[in-house]
């Protein structure tokens, strides 16, 4: 199978070119190589790679020709610095999707797999000991300064136990970044009714290992606490520590795409079908931190009680739909992932 990967030079997007080659496929990769995401020029392929952005049409379509389907991981990630890096996220990730998916259309390329993320949920799934499963809404600032981090049950009060989400929870995106991925996945399932199309929402969880992006405020808290121990400083960590979370490694990111887009054409026409895409070994940040520093030597992590308004408490997959339907499982657990992890290079910053 002809793939074209868009953002494929990228820290997710490589380990799925590598993994499409290993299993048989001829990957084309497409990618603006911007200077947030590589400071420098980083290892391309002699053949199937075009240099340009998914949000240019001429660009898209020249890539599009051959193509059997598309693995779509071009996008601007991370929480971001504030509200002014709206503009940014929409025009990347929704009018890049935009563009691109109208380009399929037009091409007959009618497979698609895209990049989703565990975002879209805002907070996880909790259950009350009187109201059962509930949804609790934004954590106030004054009860994070104040460092009250669970969130409670919006009836009563009560403390809630936090659990699995899984595929059929409602939306909820917190940030900018959130709702960008939700749109992405609207739009799919729109160009899969209209085409009669086949798509694919790979929902990731935290996403860590070689590769990732060193030295930048859109990466992910594992990036964050690496980035720390390559400068000699402690891991800083928000809040207590006690948020959970679902670490999957980047090797098993890849496979599962690999599996998503073999399976393409068993997979019912005109929708978007996400799957979540996580270990299933909830770790709590402090955990993740811990054993990040010591696996690298120290120092150790240092909790700060610090906190970002929109980041959510707690948030674990339930990837059974991924396993069952799919066939899918994560081969590198939490221990050796993080201890490969914590000598693994990094991206260099811009």
């Amino acid at each position: 199978m002809r793939v074209l990967v868009t953002g494929g030079a990228g820290f997710i997007g490589s380990h799925i070119v590598t993994a499409l080659r290993r299993h048989g496929h001829d990957p084309v990769v497409l990618d603006a190589l911007l200077p947030a995401a590589h400071a420098t020029p980083p290892p391309l392929p002699e053949t199937g790679f075009l240099h340009g952005d998914v949000r240019d049409p001429d660009t898209v379509r020249a890539a599009l020709r051959g193509v059997d389907a598309v693995c779509h991981q071009a996008a601007m990630v991370g929480l971001g610095k504030d509200f002014a890096d709206a503009p940014r996220y929409v025009a990347a990730n929704d009018l890049g999707t935009a563009v691109l998916l109208a380009e399929m259309a037009a091409a007959g390329v009618r497979g698609l797999v895209l990049a989703g993320s565990m975002v879209v949920y805002g907070e996880g799934r909790y259950e009350c000991p009187r109201h059962g499963v509930v949804r609790p809404g934004p954590r106030p600032e004054a009860d994070l300064a104040a460092g009250r981090f669970e969130p409670h049950c919006p009836s009563c009060g009560a403390e809630l136990t936090p659990g699995l989400v899984a595929e059929d929870a409602p939306a909820d995106p917190r940030n900018v970044y959130a709702t960008t991925k939700l749109a992405q996945e609207h739009l799919a399932a729109a160009w899969a009714r209209a085409v009669a199309g086949r798509a694919v929402s790979l929902r990731y969880h935290n996403v860590y290992g070689p590769g990732m992006p060193r030295d930048t405020p859109y990466a992910g808290v594992a990036s964050f606490f690496r980035s720390a121990l390559a400068r000699g400083e402690a891991p800083r960590v928000f809040e207590d520590g006690r948020q959970r979370r679902d670490f999957v490694h980047v090797r098993d990111v890849a496979e599962a795409n690999v599996v998503a887009l073999e399976a393409l054409g068993a997979l019912p026409r005109g929708v978007c079908t996400p799957y979540n895409t996580g270990s299933g070994d909830p770790r709590t940040i402090g955990e993740m931190a811990a054993a990040l520093a010591a696996a690298h030597g120290g120092p150790a992590p240092v909790v700060t009680g610090e906190f970002r308004l929109g980041d959510v408490r707690h948030i674990t997959a339930d990837s059974r739909r991924l396993r069952e339907d799919l066939g899918w499982r994560p081969g590198v657990d939490f221990a050796a992932g993080m201890t490969e992890f914590a000598h693994a290079p990094l991206r260099q910053p811009s």
